[in-house]
């Protein structure tokens, strides 16, 4: 009996070790249903401070998954935590409940949810970040520059980034720093711009099936998708990391993304992956602190002003 409760004792004492986390939420709806795609997971940092900066993380899936928050919890989650950050993460629709527009107004009444609710959970929203993975890099990047828009033209599409999910829509979506992690950010160009392992202008690919047809029938709807379309310069400072070796989506879409950024004089840095596959293997230490490193200065310094 003696040995099985210091094996109890010990047990006990690495899970709570290997908790990043003071306090958690799970499952929490955002938008006012019961729709698993509209639930989001809330953390706390270990360090007690009446409130924290928040960061949103957004999970990658080709937006054909609408259930898989947390996927990044163990690489940026942690990551975020550690740094001090409080940490929310939301599903959102797949391009199989809802086409574009629609998931990325999800995204936009979670952040709205986190503004809402900031007295509830202990969010300083004087900060909200915002990061993403592939997909959930692109709809970051989207947050990122379309802050200020609600409807928006171009050629003979509309659409409404902003829409009305949820019971926040008072309160304001636009966000303070953005790091993209290899995200598409003007999927036209996908298949001429870089090598990639499958096509994307394909009418069944990832980005065809988000906007409700081929990419190249439908031009205009597409680049409403793509951030690079709504950049101004009162757009939020950007970090930017992509493998040099992805063969999903090419580094050539974070480098056009940058270089509009730049042009439009957005605080902005590429950070290019020496050998960096697509997925979780760009996660990496030195990538990690330079991520940790750009939220806080942003922090401090939106804080500060």
């Amino acid at each position: 009996m003696k040995h099985i409760l210091i094996i109890i004792f010990l047990l006990a004492g690495l899970n709570s070790f290997s908790q990043p986390f003071s306090k958690s939420w799970k499952d929490l709806n955002y938008a006012g249903d019961t729709m698993i795609y509209h639930r989001l997971d809330i953390y706390l940092p270990k360090v007690q401070k009446p409130s924290y900066p928040v960061i949103i993380s957004i999970y990658g899936s080709a937006w054909m998954s609408n259930r898989s928050k947390g996927a990044d919890f163990n690489s940026l989650g942690k990551t975020l935590l550690d740094a001090g950050f409080a940490v929310v993460m939301p599903n959102h629709r797949s391009s199989f409940d809802a086409k574009f527009p629609a998931p990325m107004q999800d995204i936009k009444a979670a952040i709205r949810y986190v503004r809402a609710n900031a007295a509830k959970f202990q969010f300083d929203t004087l900060f909200v970040g915002i990061t993403g993975s592939s997909s959930g890099g692109n709809m970051a990047a989207m947050a990122g520059t379309s802050g200020k828009v609600k409807q928006y033209t171009l050629g003979t599409a509309t659409v409404d980034i902003e829409g009305s999910v949820g019971p926040n829509t008072a309160y304001s979506s636009s966000v303070d720093a953005v790091v993209d992690w290899f995200g598409p950010t003007n999927m036209l160009v996908m298949d001429s711009c870089g090598g990639t392992d499958f096509t994307h202008n394909a009418p069944n690919s990832p980005a065809s099936l988000y906007i409700g047809g081929p990419i190249q029938e439908n031009k205009d709807k597409c680049l409403l998708a793509s951030p690079t379309t709504y950049i101004d310069p009162s757009d939020p400072p950007f970090l930017i990391f992509h493998g040099d070796k992805d063969r999903v989506v090419p580094h050539c879409q974070s480098e056009i993304l940058y270089e509009a950024l730049q042009k439009a004089h957005v605080p902005s840095q590429f950070v290019l992956v020496p050998n960096g596959q697509h997925g979780p293997g760009v996660h990496q230490e030195p990538y990690l602190k330079m991520m940790v490193d750009f939220f806080v200065a942003n922090s401090q310094k939106k804080i500060r002003n």
